[in-house]
């Protein structure tokens, strides 16, 4: 990867534009009180349908997501597609439960998902297992953003693996995440709003220009298909290949689907920005509306099918350069610039608000619902703006200590796990008998251990633990998902612990609760 002046100076630029931008949120919408941790951590709960639909757009489509699933596609082919499916799932599950669970958020002051579940089953043990599989899915999950800066930096060739060895390699990254937690840390949730507005158009310039432009280059989209399952057909007779092409199983493609599209609305960093949301009117609209960016997911994926016709032969064989490459070798320098500076705010927007969700979860469900003493709300902003910058400073540690690799391999653990929130969640929110959190517990502890196990069991291509994320459980006959296999299991745990518990300690007649405990205040009133 070689330095281009010109790419630079665009890419710098629009950078700095949106460093200013973060620091300018700081004032933009704030109420007189900026201490409690609504104004920080939510907006203020104030940001209405088209700041909501470019939060949530920013947040769904990340670096990761521009830079991955292309390279998926350029990898192995049409199993890379399968985002498509996902995104419709997830839309249509988050038009189910999300508008419900915000106005109980509004309500009752939620910031946190497990703020919901302490209210409606009052177990510590449940709400605590929550917070933590809710902190070990973001964690790898923001590290991957910061892989995903990595690759955009190293493709303008002044940092990652472009930069050599020593200190020089690391600076970039290093500044970009100073300026991150800067400004995540003045302006909190307000920062990522604000950029994802630029970030968005950005974004949306270069996919549609490149699908247009880059085609008519090559020949028309018949001659990038032709070319491009020609070069897939080579890669899968390959040996050396590191990651051939082969034939899915269609159980794989749909669970992968599927159990994606269900897990990502349970993450802490989505709950984040729905939570922010005006209501559950917002929420609804932009349920109905966000399908729009299915689409452009659909073109993104299409930038991998180009770079295998374009005979892209990625940096230091990774496939994650595939598109900077074909981006660089297509267009002009000014336009290469603006697209590197579209993949930057990708990942600076998401991993700003994985940080700050982070930051909540540890703040108001560890340290102040196990505090011994009074948290005052000042205290509880205070603390969840600390530790947005010190995960965000343990996941820069991860990435330049360890193999990108690893991170994926914790992110695809991570989706495991939070899927598995999933029961919980729903009882919690359309059954008013279901009060028992034991059974809850039971099959979220069965099923993560169950995940867990399977997917160290799948092995790598050198041979290694953890070679994917689906397998063959012993119930079926085909590969699936692992989490949707552990999911099935969790259920299972749940209907069997539910009737014995049932049978073991009968509820006397006339007695069995009909809806759980009245919360007293909002939660938001509680702090100091």
């Amino acid at each position: 990867m070689t330095f281009n002046p010109i790419t630079f100076s665009v890419f710098l630029a629009l950078l700095l534009l949106v460093t200013v931008m973060g620091f300018v949120a700081s004032r933009w919408r704030r109420a007189p009180d900026a201490d409690q941790l609504d104004e920080w951590a939510l907006g203020g709960r104030t940001f209405g349908p088209l700041i909501t639909w470019v939060l949530l757009g920013g947040d769904l489509y990340s670096a990761y997501t521009l830079i991955a699933i292309p390279a998926t596609l350029f990898s192995m082919g049409a199993i890379g597609f399968y985002a498509i499916p996902n995104s419709i799932v997830l839309y249509a599950l988050g038009f189910l439960f999300l508008p419900k669970l915000v106005s109980l958020a509004h309500e009752n002051g939620y910031v946190t998902l497990t703020d919901f579940v302490n209210d409606r089953f009052r177990s510590k043990s449940l709400s605590l297992a929550i917070t933590v599989t809710g902190l070990l899915a973001t964690m790898p999950y923001l590290a991957l953003q910061l892989v995903g800066l990595e690759v955009v930096l190293s493709a303008l060739g002044i940092g990652g693996s472009a930069a050599g060895n020593g200190f020089m390699r690391d600076l970039p990254l290093l500044i970009a995440f100073g300026i991150l937690a800067a400004y995540t840390y003045a302006s909190g949730l307000r920062a990522p709003a604000l950029i994802a507005f630029v970030k968005d158009a950005l974004v949306y310039i270069v996919v549609i220009a490149a699908v247009i432009y880059i085609p008519i280059k090559l020949g028309g989209f018949d001659s990038v298909f032709d070319a491009a399952s020609k070069a897939l057909a080579a890669k899968s007779t390959t040996p050396k290949s590191a990651s051939p092409a082969v034939a899915v199983d269609p159980s794989v493609y749909m669970t992968l689907g599927l159990g994606s599209g269900m897990a990502f609305f349970l993450y802490p960093h989505a709950i984040t920005g729905v939570f922010a949301s005006r209501g559950a009117k917002t929420v609804r609209r932009n349920m109905s509306l966000l399908p729009l960016y299915t689409v452009l997911l659909g073109l993104v994926a299409l930038l991998g099918v180009m770079a295998l016709a374009a005979g892209i032969t990625p940096h230091d064989g990774n496939p994650q350069y595939a598109v900077p490459q074909l981006l660089s070798q297509m267009f002009p320098s000014w336009f290469t610039g603006v697209a590197f500076a579209a993949m930057a705010m990708s990942a600076l927007v998401p991993a700003a608000i994985m940080a700050i969700a982070a930051g909540n979860l540890v703040s108001r469900n560890i340290y102040r619902q196990f505090s011994r003493r009074p948290v005052t709300a000042k205290g509880e902003t205070r603390v969840s703006k600390f530790v947005s910058v010190l995960v965000k400073a343990g996941a820069l540690v991860f990435v330049l200590t360890l193999d990108a690799k690893t991170a994926v391999n914790f992110q695809l653990l991570g989706g495991i796990w939070i899927l598995q929130t999933l029961p919980t969640v729903l009882l919690g929110l359309f059954t008013k008998r279901f009060t028992d959190h034991r059974p809850l517990m039971a099959g979220l502890l069965a099923s993560v251990i169950y995940g867990t196990w399977a997917a160290y069991g799948v092995k790598s291509a050198t041979g290694g633990p953890f070679g994917g994320s689906t397998a063959t459980p012993f119930f079926l006959s085909s590969p699936i998902y692992i989490a949707v296999s552990a999911l099935i299991l969790n259920c299972a745990v749940l209907a069997a612990g539910s009737l014995l518990a049932r049978m073991l300690r009968p509820a006397p007649r006339g007695t069995e609760p009909e809806t759980a405990p009245p919360v007293s205040e909002p939660l938001g009133q509680r702090a100091g």
